[in-house]
């Protein structure tokens, strides 16, 4: 959990760097077309983070810190597709009142659901 906080704190200061390299070129996000347009730009800077850094290390800014890694189910580094299904799944059970994540507290491996369905799994670095 600790892991996920600071994980929000590193994306709230990429979103604050992406809408300052956003704004000078496309403007303000006041009609709701470019709010839109403004959000899916976010959520793709989002997606960008994470897939760049499970496919290549596995791990997070974040993750490093907590010493934990995202391998799949044979503990290798994962691809761009099951990095996509992955975002995708967390992403829906985040939208759904936070499902996806509170399912960890009743998994036998204590596993969120997103890691269950894309076959994956964190661990322990150390």
């Amino acid at each position: 959990m600790a892991s996920l906080i600071y994980e929000l704190l590193l994306i709230f200061a990429l979103l604050m760097v992406a809408s300052f390299a956003y704004i000078p070129v496309f403007g303000n996000a006041d009609a709701p077309f470019r709010k839109a347009v403004f959000q899916l730009y976010l959520l793709l800077v989002i997606m960008v983070y994470f897939l760049a850094f499970w496919t290549r290390s596995g791990q997070t800014l974040a993750m490093k810190t907590w010493r934990i890694k995202l391998v799949d189910l044979n503990g290798s580094t994962i691809d761009m597709p099951r990095g996509i299904l992955r975002f995708t799944l967390a992403l829906l059970g985040l939208l759904g009142f936070g499902a996806g994540f509170l399912w960890a507290l009743f998994d036998p491996q204590r596993q969120f659901l997103h890691d269950r369905l894309a076959k994956t799994r964190l661990v322990s670095t150390e």
